[in-house]
This record gives structure tokens, sequence and C-alpha cells, in this order.
């Protein structure tokens, strides 16, 4: 073996030329796409177990890193928002403010993230948007992708407004009390943050296009159902009115079932919205449901305009205008479903009314599909046929307990919007309150970060917000994984000496104190940027950090302009999935690793310019 190993160049030898060469490897697999991410992750530690080059506990050290556990606790609470409903209420006001103006949404949301991310940490604050951009794609019917790259952007540049924002922040700060120097105060960061946030956003509207996959998200639309679709296909337009049981309608203490409104009057209550413990909740209509003053009623008519306002005014209601098609803004918590009726059931031969649909499940039958023919007229009294397809409709959760529960009937699809139902959405003032605290706990520094983190899931836990399925299935593991098998590289690069060397390079490249100080700042960001590259940001702060220090003594400038140029250079990983909250879209919008390189490459060095440009002015030199 040694006889073997004399023929080879004396460079082959050295450990760093097999880090280098199985880094070659890795990003090779990765832009060549046809392995997942969290595959070649596996085979990097693998690699690297083998090599020697690393122990065994170097290897699997990212197992045990807090941010890990970190992440999965963030993607935890991050579903548990969405399940309250919490998520889906913010894109709503944002969707209200900016219509259907994509333009404008990209904005808002990059604003929003920004601004809140600027008190908590980046992947924390991209966990919790998540939801929110799924919600909103799903409402204007776009591909993911336009929008998610502008969520983990956003959430990057929160990183560059505050002192807490993020690890590079806190350990630039560290390095400089270290190192005999005042620290950064905690808005130091917020003038560069928030220019480069503007330009992220004008620059955002633009590239967004470079990302763009219409034709594949076409096709996944238009092979889902939708209740826009239903309503078109049941002829629904026009039949959906919402009304407020004023204090003198004789409703007021009697039943559905009492009222008998359906069948007397043609007046199907689908659904009731109440005022209870300060917010607005959906109620399934059952047939014993006692209706209370100020009660908001969502109903299905089979009546004309003329006849539906005598109605009103008879019975002391008060017509609310409903904006969109059919209830189609009720979405989160209303909606529709069609189902098949099973031959030779007890079901066949029998009544809609006698299948007691409301007493049972809260839901009405507001259409029926025979032999391609639509049925709308006297459903109560129509008999059921083998071969019948239902469309019922009612509370999103109801609906979902007849799926598992009418064995005589068969669940033919959901709407995609049945993906924005909240089925814990009365606990969402405990959802704001849990995480408040997490994010609470997070600023103040009492406990780590991952301490918080797993208080404010437990707290969430308790308050009945998500249950323990619901949470690890919320986890993607698979980005975990992919952030696990890098972290070996950042240990074998600073074991081997490839950080020290690629710095010492760089560094060169700049010519040092023999030109402008802009070209050295240039220099400084460049450096840390490509070794961001290859290291957790973090990390790349640490072994930074007092080299900056350093130059900057050495070339009798100010150390705190230096090193809050590597701060916002670390926090600037615009061009690599690797990054937690790069990764932390990943999948959602598809992306590869070429989308990354050919969107985070120009808005890198657009950051760099910024950077350059305003630290001297803010740090003078």
């Amino acid at each position: 073996m040694e006889s073997l190993l004399s023929y080879l160049p004396n460079f082959m030898l050295q450990p760093l030329f097999w880090v280098l060469a199985w880094l070659a490897v890795a990003i090779f697999l990765f832009l060549q796409n046809k392995l997942r991410l969290d595959v070649i992750a596996l085979i990097i530690l693998v690699g690297f177990a083998l090599s020697g080059i690393l122990t065994l506990e170097e290897v699997l050290a990212g197992f045990s890193n807090p941010n890990m556990l970190l992440l999965a606790l963030l993607y935890v609470v991050g579903e548990a928002l969405s399940r309250t409903g919490i998520a889906y209420q913010i894109s709503e006001h944002l969707m209200r403010i900016a219509g259907a103006n994509e333009a404008k949404i990209i904005m808002l949301l990059m604003f929003a993230i920004t601004t809140i991310g600027s008190f908590m940490s980046s992947t924390g604050i991209v966990a919790i948007f998540i939801p929110v951009v799924v919600a909103i794609c799903s409402s204007m019917n776009i591909a993911p992708r336009r929008l998610m790259m502008s969520l983990s952007m956003a959430g990057l540049i929160s990183g560059m407004t505050t002192l807490i924002a993020t690890v590079p922040n806190l350990v630039t700060h560290a390095e400089l009390v270290k190192a005999g120097y005042a620290g950064f105060k905690f808005f130091d960061f917020a003038p560069i943050g928030f220019v480069v946030m503007v330009v992220a956003m004008l620059y955002m509207l633009i590239a967004r296009n470079w990302l763009d996959n219409g034709e594949q998200a076409a096709t996944s639309t238009s092979k889902e159902e939708t209740m826009s679709n239903l309503i078109a296909e049941y002829h629904l337009n026009g039949r959906a009115k919402m009304v407020i049981l004023t204090e003198h309608s004789p409703f007021i203490g009697k039943t559905i079932d009492q009222l008998k409104l359906r069948s007397a009057y043609h007046l199907n209550i689908i659904a009731i919205q109440r005022y209870k413990n300060f917010r607005n909740i959906t109620l399934a209509a059952f047939g014993n449901n006692q209706l209370r003053k100020k009660d908001i009623l969502l109903m299905d008519i089979d009546v004309d305009e003329a006849r539906f306002t005598e109605l009103c005014q008879e019975f002391k209601l008060q017509i609310i205008e409903l904006k969109g098609e059919y209830f189609s803004t009720h979405a989160k918590s209303v909606g529709m479903a069609e189902f098949t009726v099973k031959p030779e059931t007890e079901t066949i031969g029998r009544t809609i009314d006698s299948l007691n649909f409301r007493s049972r499940y809260g839901l009405s039958v507001v259409g029926i599909k025979r032999d391609a023919q639509i049925l709308q007229q006297e459903l109560l009294k129509e008999t059921v046929k083998s071969g019948d397809v239902l469309l019922v409709m009612g509370v999103w959760q109801k609906i979902t307990v007849m799926a598992q529960n009418m064995k005589d009937l068969i669940l033919l699809d959901m709407p995609k919007e049945s993906k924005l139902a909240a089925p814990a959405a009365s606990q969402a003032p405990y959802a704001l309150f849990s995480v408040a605290v997490m994010v609470a706990l997070m600023m103040s520094g009492i406990v780590p970060n991952v301490i918080a983190g797993f208080i404010g899931c437990l707290l969430l836990g308790a308050f009945r917000c998500i249950d323990m399925k619901t949470a690890y299935n919320a986890i993607h593991f698979p980005s975990i994984i992919l952030i696990i098998g890098m972290m070996p590289f950042s240990i074998a690069l600073q074991k081997t000496g490839g950080v020290a060397m690629m710095v010492q390079e760089f560094v060169a490249l700049t010519g040092g104190a023999n030109i402008s100080i802009y070209w050295v700042l240039m220099g400084l960001f460049a450096a840390t940027a490509m070794v961001g590259l290859f290291i957790s940001n973090g990390a790349t702060a640490v072994l930074m950090a007092p080299f900056a220090i350093e130059v900057a003594r050495q070339l009798g400038q100010s150390p705190s302009a230096f090193v809050m140029v590597v701060a916002i250079a670390a926090s600037a990983a615009f061009m690599t999935p690797f990054s937690p909250v790069n990764t932390m879209v990943v999948a959602l919008g598809n992306y590869r690793f070429s989308d990354f390189l050919k969107v985070g490459l120009p808005m890198t060095i657009m950051t760099m310019l910024i950077t350059t440009f305003l630290v001297p002015i803010l740090f003078p030199l």
C-alpha cells in the first residue's frame, strides 16, 4: 500500500485535497439533480466516516446540534399556526391590502417577514410564514416557487436588522467585545438591513419570472378539484346568502329543526357564525343548534331575490353583502365535497331527508349528479339511487368525520381549499400566546433558543393547538438531514486548514493597504460569502470576525466597520440551498441548486455593494 502511495503526487497525500475533492463530488451531484438532496447528504456522511479524516463523533455531530432540534421545533410551530387559522388570517390580511396583485403580495410579504424577523430567528420567521405563503398561492392559484424564494430571501435579510436576529450578529458582537472594542448596539444593523430589503423587493419583482414554472403549475392545478369547479358544475352561483339575526327575529331561541326553513321556505342553513370569547367562530348547522341574537347564518337558497328579501323582512333578518362566489371567502371553515353512493347498500331507495345528514354531521346536500344531470329542486324528497353523486356542504371538519364514518358513501375528492381549513381555529388565541412566550424567551436570553422552542411547542400541545401525531408529521426531516449532512464539511475544512487557506488567498487578492479601503471591504465580504457557501453562517462568523479585526488593526481602520461587513456577509446566504432558511423552502418550491445560484448571485453582489457603501458612513473609518 505504501509503495502505491509513493507514486501519488504530494498534494494528493494531503487531507485537504480529499476534502475539496469530496466537496466537488457533492456539488456535482447537487447540480445533476438526479438524487434527492437528503440522499446526497447521507452519501457525504458515509464518505467522511470512511475517509478517516474525521472521527465518527465529528461526522455525526449534526445529530446532536441544538440548532437542528430548534429547526424541527419551528416546523411544529408553523404547523400549529396553520391549524389554528392564524397563518391563513395573515394571508387574508395581506391579500386584502394587495388584492390579486402578485407584485404587491411580494413586497408586503417581504416587508412583514423582515420586520417581524428582526425580533426572532430567521428560521423561526420563515417557518411561521411558510403556511401563509402556501395559503396565498392556493388562493391566487399560482405556483409556490414564484413566492417561496422571496420568503427565504426576506428571512435571510431579517437577520441583517437587529443584534438578536441571527447567530452571526451575536458572534461578531462577542468577538468585538472580546478584543476590547465596543460591541454593536441593538439597531446598528437596521440601516443596512432595510436598504437591502427595499432593493430585494424590487429585484424579486424581476427574478420571480426566472423561477416561473407555469406549464407544470398549470398541469398540477388542472388535476386538483376546486370549489370553483364544483360551484360551476352544480350551478350554485347566486344561491349563497348571509343574514344576521336582529334582536326581534322570531328565530332567536329556536333550533334549526324547529324552524324547518329548508322544507317550508327553501332556505338551507349551511353554517352559523357566532361571536364567542372575543372572536367569531363557525359552527356546524346541527338540527338541535339553538339560534341566538346576532348569529350570522350562511344560507343556500332556492328562491329568487325578491322572495328572499320578502322573507328576510318577515323574519327580521338583516342581509349582509357576501363577496366572492358561493362562500369562497369562507373557504377556511366552510366547504364542500362529492360523495358517491355504493351499490347494494341501505342508502339506496331512501330520501335525502331520511339520511339525517344535518342531525348526524351538521351537513347538507346542495346538489345531486345523476347520469350527467344536475338535480337541485326539492332535494330533501329526492330518492337516492345507485351511482348518484351527492355534493355535501358544511364545516370542513364535519365533512371529514362523515367521510370516515358513512360506510355507504365514498368520498370522491376534497377540493384544494380543504387544505386551508383550520381544525383548531378555536385555539388561535392560545397559539398566539404560546408563540409570544417562545419569542419573548428567545429575545430575553433567559433560556437557550432550543429550550424556548421546546417550551413553545409544549404550550401549543397543552392548549390543544396541535396533537403529537400532527407535530411529528409537520417536521420536514429531509431538510434537516440535508443540513446535518453538510456539517462535516465545516469541521473538515477547519481541521485541514482549508478555510484559513481560502481566506488568506481572498484577502491577498484585495491588495491590502495599497488600494482603496472599499476594495478591501468588498474582498472581505466576498471571502466571507464564499466561506459561507460551505459552512454554517455561525461558523463563518466565528472564523472571519477575528480575522476582520486583525486586518482592521493592520490597516489602522475601525474594527467595527470590518466586523459589520462579516456579519452582513455571513447572513447573505442567497446562493446556496444549504442554509437552514433556504433549505426550508427547497421542497415546497421544487427548487434546484441552480435556482438559488441564478437568483442568489446577483442579490449577493447587490448586498455587497450596499454594505461596502453604507458601512464607512455608519462606522467612520
